[in-house]
């Protein structure tokens, strides 16, 4: 049965009221879901930093933001490449010095179905770096600003965790044989579950129950997502599927993540919550299905243990 919680219509901006002193950090939020979702704080007065690789894009979207909402609206954005270790060990520096308080870190931006393996500077292969372990070393960097804040770590995941090995594959975690492009995202958005769920449990061992971790996803969403990083093939099947009623708008599918950085009435962390209608690819937003190898303990412990090596961070928790 589909959730209920939020009535038939499921979740929806109008249920925020005035977010006045709050500050929102989203990664990958000069375009798609995580612009839409910076632009339903700020018309709710929050204060939103951006978090993107691109200089010259964010400097748009800011732009545009102030255009629609204002000169006096506070967003403005921090550069960083999830893809760059030490790009986001800047970044993070830059936030903790100059954002006093962090409501609520999205780890919104990703890329997916990259078509050939890549490996970035780091020797990881991109989809994981991107995705896991870039958002992984963000959230430990940034985490007692957050705890201090009584915040909140939302995880931006998707379906394709249903897909490919529904596990890690720890004997080759960069793809050095079977490359494929849908079952390495498959893995990259399954381990950045994962360390959500594993963070959950570490924090509850812990008795440090003021930081809330959410995973969510935006279902079947037209954002640039798959035609900035998916083969030519798979951007003319996705523009055809944005034809249809199985794709839903950049602005519904970042509800979702608006609604796990703000709903005071979200109870379950241990829960996946998107769009409940069709296939959970569109429709009302509540809590839908999570299938139990996104929260393996055996396997999330151990993605956990080579995550900490790989980034060179221990959490303290």
């Amino acid at each position: 049965m589909p959730d209920t919680t939020f009535g038939p219509n499921g979740w929806t901006p109008e249920r925020l009221g005035d977010l006045s002193g709050k500050i929102y950090l989203i990664t990958g939020a000069n375009a798609g879901a995580g612009f839409q979702a910076a632009r339903t704080l700020l018309k709710k007065k929050a204060k939103v930093v951006m978090l993107n690789r691109s200089a010259e894009k964010s400097q748009a979207a800011v732009a545009d933001l102030k255009s629609e909402f204002g000169s006096g609206a506070d967003v403005s954005f921090i550069r960083m490449d999830l893809a760059s270790l030490a790009s986001v060990r800047k970044a993070a520096d830059e936030v903790l010095n100059s954002v006093p308080r962090i409501d609520a870190l999205i780890c919104n931006a990703a890329i997916a179905q990259v078509p050939t393996r890549k490996l970035t500077e780091d020797g990881f292969e991109s989809q994981l770096s991107t995705n896991h372990y870039g958002h992984f070393l963000l959230c430990g960097l940034l985490f007692e600003r957050i705890e201090a804040s009584k915040g909140r770590i939302v995880v931006v995941a998707s379906l394709g965790y249903n897909m490919g090995l529904k596990t890690i594959k720890f004997d080759d975690m960069n793809w050095e044989e079977g490359y494929g492009p849908n079952t390495a995202y498959s893995q990259s958005k399954l381990a950045q579950m994962m360390f959500a769920y594993e963070l959950q449990d570490r924090l509850a061992a812990a008795g440090r129950t003021e930081v809330e971790v959410y995973v969510c996803h935006p279902g079947s969403s037209a954002t640039s997502l798959i035609s900035t990083s998916g083969s030519r093939t798979m951007r003319f099947i996705w523009w055809l599927m944005t034809k249809t009623p199985m794709v839903q708008t950049a602005e519904q599918g970042s509800y979702p993540e608006v609604m796990c950085a703000t709903e005071e009435a979200l109870t379950e962390q241990r829960a996946l919550y998107g769009p409940t209608g069709r296939l959970e690819a569109v429709g009302p937003v509540g809590k839908g299905k999570l299938n139990p190898h996104a929260y393996d303990k055996t396997v999330m412990a151990r993605l956990w243990e080579v995550s900490e090596q790989e980034t060179g961070l221990k959490w303290e928790i």
